[in-house]
């Protein structure tokens, strides 16, 4: 199939074929018939495309401010990695369509297959001809409404949200500042709510669309006209509520809208636009300011828009999924009509074309959509770069790999390394969403692509497997993996829970293969190496202290996701390996405590202190913290033992004390061992030796990760052999 995709880097706007996304649990795919091209929210993305380095930083200050906490973590160089990355990558557009569902995941049954439907959502509504869409950001249309109409249903609700926090009542008079899309939209809405509307927009075209639309006037800002159409429609009092939905840098709506307001009127704000209030005015006049957040309650909610949980009507009237279905209701009862709105219908394979017209400034207008082919040829497998044909010739010296996933780790961390390596033949990558293969594809040299990872298992072609999924999918396919007799690299956790970690080692013994490394990589760190060699052969217990500041989770992180395990889960095992590479010996116990008592939820897995002993003495002792400046380097691991004491600051250098003497080892750049991890395990396949860490290791640290969580929930100490019973692997 076909897929719009945008390069933030080179600003290139380019229509990619990509496989069609994978079926999930919670969704439905949808063949489009037509997506709405936004010249806002897109028009704005072209824009930054084009711009430099310096100028897309001044664009986004909170992304700059997010890479300057980074650099003060992780270093410049692995910030300057990561950032790099994510420019280079071919990011989806679009966010509102109408099509229809071919077919239907578990759990999201009240749709059907061949059902008409409008979706929404950024990263799931795209400009493609096939979507995967959660069943939340999914809404049914009536047989009678036009699917061309029924494609606006996001940008529909966007102005219908504007609407509700206005809370405005029969009879009322608001004017809306800003007359394109949006603002056209919420002018019929608010018609049909029984609200007199006054519009005002830079475009006398607009202004007259405005009026047919249903507004009792119109006007430029600057129109003398402007203020007899607020004195008389309101009698002298000025507007009840003024919405800002429009754009732009000037501050001239924020200082229209107090001129017209009348006393302890409302302000809503649903465009991007300049907010710098005259302060007098609008206190004097006290306006009650207001934002409009997108579609509605549940926007930037995971679990509402991800993971299909949605909110008791009782206590949220109007979600962005209900906004959706109340717009597309008002275009069924002829009360908002699209059709003057519509300014041009473009293929969908003239979508270079489009965009290139939008760069320059040509092709604008209101309502802009593309037609979608009715029939969709899926696509297998995209064409077999140049490259490849180099790689066949040395075959037989080359480890076959397919790839699980190929988020912004796997694409930073792992397969840089990959590609450059002189034994390894990267031959399929599998992902659910189709960019993210097409993606990988571009950049790694990936001989072909797919959505569906079973079938990448059943490949006889493929010896190793590398999984860089999201947490919670990991012990199944690792178990999978294992069972098709592939060598299986797969990111850490191996398991977010008991039954995770009891399936993958039922795997191992069921298949005898014991093939597997999780990506551990700290231990592979050359400075963490050299912490290891101090104490190597002493046989003497250590204390070992190791104090981790992950700092603060975002809101909507899909961390905060309890079937993806939480941050420390994922997280702890590098650390807690560390422990077990230095100390050469087995956990026997771990007890664990936290600042606040314990309901074990995701917040609680913060701000923990966990101690755990080992058959040989040794005490590891691990703080994972949150609440500390921002400034403080993420990692400072601290071994005593035998008269040394050996100080590891954030990666950076290596301090050893041994009795009168001192030396001090500075790295050249943060180095944590993703490179030198994925090489052993690439050794260890094509060389048929043993994987660097032990089945058993690997399990251990898994184990006492999990016994943290279990010893916060019930305030013990938890013995390791009492809390699984481990079965040796043989």
């Amino acid at each position: 199939m076909k897929q719009v995709s945008q390069n933030y880097k080179s600003g290139a706007i380019r229509l990619e074929k990509v496989n069609a996304p994978a079926l999930k649990p919670g969704g439905v795919l949808v063949q489009s018939l037509y997506t709405v091209i936004s010249a806002g929210t897109e028009g704005m993305k072209v824009k930054e495309g084009k711009m430099s380095y310096l100028e897309k930083a001044k664009a986004r200050p909170d992304q700059v401010k997010k890479v300057i906490q980074s650099v003060q973590q992780n270093g410049l160089v692995a910030t300057y990695e990561k950032v790099m990355n994510k420019l280079d990558s071919l990011t989806p557009l679009g966010y509102s369509l109408s099509g229809i569902v071919i077919a239907v995941g578990s759990g999201a049954e009240e749709f059907v297959v061949g059902q008409r439907v409008a979706c929404a959502g950024a990263g799931y509504a795209n400009h493609a001809q096939v979507n995967f869409v959660p069943k939340n950001l999914v809404v049914p249309v009536e047989d009678h409404v036009s699917m061309e109409h029924a494609a606006f249903a996001t940008i529909g609700a966007i102005a219908m949200q504007g609407f509700r926090q206005a809370e405005l009542q029969l009879g009322e008079t608001a004017c809306v500042i800003g007359l394109g899309l949006i603002g056209q939209l919420l002018v019929q809405i608010l018609r049909a709510a029984g609200v007199n509307v006054i519009g005002v927009d830079l475009s006398e075209e607009r202004c007259q669309l405005a009026v047919k639309m249903g507004a009792a006037a119109a006007s430029t800002p600057d129109d003398p006209k402007l203020a007899s159409h607020i004195e008389r429609l309101t009698f002298g009092k000025g507007a009840d509520c003024i919405f800002l939905a429009a754009g732009g840098n000037s501050n001239g709506p924020v200082e229209l809208a107090v001129e017209i307001a009348r006393d302890r009127a409302k302000v809503v704000d649903i465009g991007k636009t300049k907010l710098d209030l005259p302060w007098k005015d609008y206190y004097e006049k006290e306006l009650d300011v207001r934002f409009s957040r997108s579609y509605g309650p549940g926007r930037y909610d995971p679990n509402y828009e991800e993971r299909g949980i949605d909110y008791p009507i009782g206590y949220v009237r109007w979600t962005e999924g209900r906004n959706m279905a109340s717009f597309l209701d008002l275009v069924a009862k002829g009360q908002i009509n699209l059709e003057p709105i519509i300014s041009a219908v473009h293929p969908f394979s003239e979508a270079e074309r489009v965009y290139q017209d939008m760069a320059e400034g040509r092709g604008g207008g209101l309502g802009i959509l593309f037609q979608y082919p009715e029939q969709v040829e899926p696509v297998q497998h995209l064409p077999t770069l140049q490259v490849t044909q180099k790689l066949t010739e040395v075959i037989e010296d080359k480890v076959k790999l397919g790839v699980i996933g190929a988020g912004n780790y796997a694409s930073s961390m792992l397969l840089p390394h990959l590609v450059k390596h002189n034994h390894v033949r990267l031959l399929e990558v599998a992902t659910s969403k189709s960019l993210s293969a097409a993606n990988a594809v571009r950049k790694f040299a990936f001989e072909r692509s797919s959505t569906d990872y079973q079938a990448l298992l059943k490949s006889s072609d493929i010896d190793a497997v590398i999984i860089a999924t999201r947490h919670g999918s990991h012990a199944k396919m690792t178990a999978e993996a294992l069972q098709a007799g592939k060598a299986v690299f797969v990111e850490k956790p191996l398991a977010i829970d008991l039954a995770g970690a009891e399936l993958v080692r039922q795997a191992v013994i069921d298949s005898g293969n014991e093939r597997l490394l999780v990506g551990f990589n700290r231990r592979y760190s050359p400075l963490v190496k050299q912490v290891a060699k101090v104490f190597d052969g002493d046989g003497i217990p250590l204390m070992m202290n190791y104090r981790v500041h992950a700092g603060q989770m975002e809101a909507g992180s899909w961390y905060l996701d309890t079937s993806e395990g939480s941050r420390f889960v994922g997280e702890a095992g590098h650390f807690l390996d560390v422990f077990s590479f230095i100390t050469r010996s087995r956990p026997v116990s771990v007890v664990a405590r936290a600042l606040r008592p314990m309901q074990v939820t995701q917040d609680d897995l913060e701000n923990i202190s966990v101690t755990i002993t080992y058959e040989n003495g040794s005490v590891g002792n691990l703080m994972y913290l949150t609440q500390g400046g921002k400034k403080v380097p993420k990692e400072f691991l601290e071994v005593f033992g035998g008269g040394c004491t050996v100080q590891l600051h954030n990666f950076e250098s290596l301090t050893v004390f041994q009795g009168n003497m001192q030396r001090k080892v500075k790295a050249r750049g943060i180095n944590k061992g993703q490179k030198e991890e994925i090489h052993a395990f690439v050794s260890a396949v094509k060389s048929g030796l043993e994987m660097p860490i032990s089945i058993d290791s690997l399990l251990d640290t898994t184990l006492a990760t999990l016994a943290t969580v279990e010893s916060l929930r019930t305030g013990q100490a938890v013995q390791l052999a009492d809390y699984w019973i481990r079965e040796t692997v043989e």
